[in-house]
Parts: C-alpha cells; sequence; structure tokens
C-alpha cells in the first residue's frame, strides 16, 4: 500500500543512483528514523537487479561475515547483483570485507547504512579508500513536502514542525499526544542507545542534562567551560560529549566569522540541533506556538537546519558562520561560497526591520544581506 511515507521521493536519491556502480560502495549516513530503510527499498525497486539484504543489527549476519575469506564472499553473493547492509556500523571490520567482496565479486554494487559517522568513518575509512561515495539522509526537508502539500499547507504545517519538528512517521500521527509520545520514544530508545555504545560513555543523564543546557541557548554563543562548571565535568569532556552528539546527527556547530577585525568575536561557538522535536521534547516544552516565549530561537534553529539540508542536497559547497562584534552588532548566518559572503538575519516577524550592520557593510561591502522570515523562507530552502 503506498502511503505519504512511501510515496515521498528523497532528495538524495537520484544521486545515490548516478553514484551506485559496480565495484563501488555507497555509504548512506543519517540518524535512525530518518526513513533510510524505506530509501533503500526505493533504491533497490529501481535498480531491479537481484539484490541480498542483511542487516547489521543481526548476530547471524556477523557470523556469516566472520568468515573474510574470498570463496565464501563469493558464495554468499553467487547470482547477485546489489548488496544492501542496514546499520552496517555493528559488524566487525566492515570495511575490510566490503574490500574484499568489491576487489573480488565481479559487477557486485553495495550500499550500507549507519546511524552513526564515528563508527562507519572509523571503519570504512582506510580499507575504502577511493571506493566509496558516502551521502546524509536527514529528517524531512522543506524541499521534500512540496511533494504532498501545496503552499497553502505548508505555511499551516510550519507552526507544527516548529514545535514536532520533520522525523518523517509523524506525518501519520495525527494527535500532539502521539508525536509527543513518538518523539519520546526515539530519544529513550534510540538516541541514547546509539551515544551509550560509545567506549567509555555510560552516563545518560549527564548526556541529557548537556542537550538541555544547549537547547536554551539556540542562538547564543555557548561557553564549554561554563557548561562544564553547570554539569560538574571536564572542558574536555564536555567537548567530547558534543563531538559524540555531532557524531550521531543531534547538534551540529557553527563557529564565529572572522576576517581577523580586531572587534570580530571568534572564541565560543553556537550550537543547533538538527530537528526542532528533539529539541522540544528534551526540554520537555510542546507548547503551542502562540503561547510560547522562544519562537524565535525555534524559527532560527528550524530554517538554519533546513538550510543544511539545502545545502548538502544540492551539492552547496558553503563556509556556514554566524557574525558577532564586541560592541554588539551581529548576524544570525554567514555563508562563504563561491569566493563571495553571503549574509541572512532571521526574523520569525515578517514585518521585522534590519539593516545591515554597519561595521559588516564597510569592511565586507560586496557581501549580500538578506533578511529571511516566513513569508520568504520557502524560496531560500527548495
Amino acid at each position: 500500500m503506498m502511503t505519504q511515507l512511501t510515496k515521498i521521493e528523497r532528495d538524495v536519491k537520484p544521486q545515490i543512483l548516478i553514484k551506485l556502480k559496480k565495484n563501488k560502495v555507497i555509504v548512506l549516513l543519517g540518524p535512525r528514523r530518518v526513513g533510510k530503510t524505506i530509501l533503500i527499498n526505493q533504491i533497490r525497486e529501481d535498480i531491479n537487479e537481484p539484490t541480498l539484504m542483511l542487516n547489521g543489527e543481526d548476530f547471524d549476519v556477523h557470523a556469516i561475515l566472520k568468515n573474510r575469506s574470498i570463496q565464501n564472499y563469493k558464495n554468499l553473493l553467487s547470482g547477485y547483483k546489489l548488496l544492501i547492509i542496514d546499520e552496517a556500523q555493528n559488524i566487525p571490520e566492515i570495511g575490510q570485507i566490503l574490500k574484499l567482496m568489491i576487489d573480488n565479486v565481479k559487477g557486485l554494487m553495495i550500499l550500507i547504512t549507519g546511524s552513526s559517522a564515528i563508527d562507519i568513518s572509523n571503519k570504512t575509512g582506510e580499507p575504502l579508500t577511493g571506493r566509496k561515495t558516502s551521502f546524509q539522509l536527514y529528517a524531512f526537508s522543506e524541499n521534500e513536502f512540496n511533494q504532498i502539500e501545496n503552499l497553502i499547507e505548508k505555511k499551516a504545517n510550519l507552526r507544527k514542525r516548529l514545535i514536532y519538528g520533520n522525523y518523517p512517521e509523524l506525518i501519520h500521527l495525527s494527535t500532539d499526544t502521539e508525536k509527543s509520545e513518538y518523539l519520546k520514544e526515539i530519544i529513550n530508545s534510540y538516541l541514547l542507545k546509539d551515544i551509550l555504545a560509545f567506549e567509555n560513555i555510560r552516563n545518560s543523564s549527564k548526556i541529557l542534562s548537556l542537550l538541555k543546557l544547549i537547547a536554551f541557548q539556540i542562538g547564543n554563543e555557548v561557553s564549554l567551560q561554563e557548561l562544564g562548571v553547570q554539569l560538574a565535568m571536564s572542558k574536555n569532556t564536555v567537548n567530547k560529549y558534543l563531538d559524540l552528539l555531532t557524531k550521531v546527527f543531534v547538534l551540529y556547530e557553527v563557529k564565529g566569522f572572522s576576517r581577523n577585525l580586531r572587534k570580530e568575536i571568534t572564541k565560543n561557538s553556537k550550537w543547533y540541533f538538527y530537528d526542532n522535536g528533539l529539541r522540544n521534547l528534551l526540554i520537555a516544552n510542546t507548547i503551542p506556538l502562540e503561547l510560547r516565549t522562544d519562537v524565535g530561537q525555534l524559527w532560527e534553529n528550524y530554517v538554519l537546519s533546513e538550510r543544511i539540508k539545502f545545502q548538502d542536497y544540492n551539492k552547496i559547497i558553503s563556509n556556514n558562520y554566524f557574525w558577532r562584534t564586541y560592541d554588539q552588532q551581529e548576524i544570525d548566518w554567514v555563508e562563504d561560497r563561491g569566493g563571495s559572503l553571503y549574509a541572512y538575519e532571521l526574523k520569525w516577524n515578517v514585518n521585522s526591520k534590519s539593516k545591515t550592520p554597519k561595521a559588516w557593510s564597510s569592511n565586507y561591502e560586496d557581501s549580500e544581506f538578506k533578511i529571511i522570515h516566513p513569508d520568504n523562507y520557502i524560496e531560500w530552502l527548495t
């Protein structure tokens, strides 16, 4: 049965189909529950070749692949043209195994998925140098939603997305309670499970406390030293946890922009959540938009995460920053791409007036400046 969930074609799919070639490996990264399994099933149908699907969380699969001999893999893959391994990071020495397969099984295409960038990178990195292409899958993007909603529906749904985010399964949940319960399950059963799987990470309460502190500081610079004091842990441990949270696709970091002008601030970074829903569930706040005091933070987090998706899916190479001076002149988002600077201010109120900061315009006079608000955000993201 075709549902809205399976009907939506992901923006990254055509790129994967182009790169899926004989004796090459495609690595599809992304957090759990963003639709990796549905996507690989769609790709499997489009390829229409004999396919072997394995699950990296199945210990029987581990046992089969453990015998690292060419003949074993030739026997296993006999008659198949496409090998798909879901959650491949769980398989010991997966990089060496895949290298042996693509070097010795003629005409084989391989597609693997992983919900942890650090595991997949470590385990496939060196063995597959020159043999793999990596893609990232996010929760649904604004551009992908265009396939199932018109402009009026999109603007109405935006208010819900600022609260509950864009996880694919949410489009089939009709009540706010169901949505909250689903996101809570993701945090407890998937997010913490992936984080705690790392060596020497045993304290989930500290991870949750860190995430909550970050959640309240969206749009503000974050001091690792201050976080450490609040959490009773060292600055290095805070940095280690934040690095892990980026590797499992929960947070991303934005650094300050500077061309070494005396007044520009670059010491601390800003941190954002890839998904608004997780952010709001972590602080237990899913009250409607009109009752909230953090709408500006929700808007900034949502639009910037959508911009990241847009850049990635469209292969836009950009260094992204915020900009601020010691005398409080600031810009929310700066893109350094193609040899030019593009500055953006993010405003929830469409009537808000904002001029280019004087220090910016005088020092970066060739840059572009634009305000992104609910009346024009779609053109920036699609």
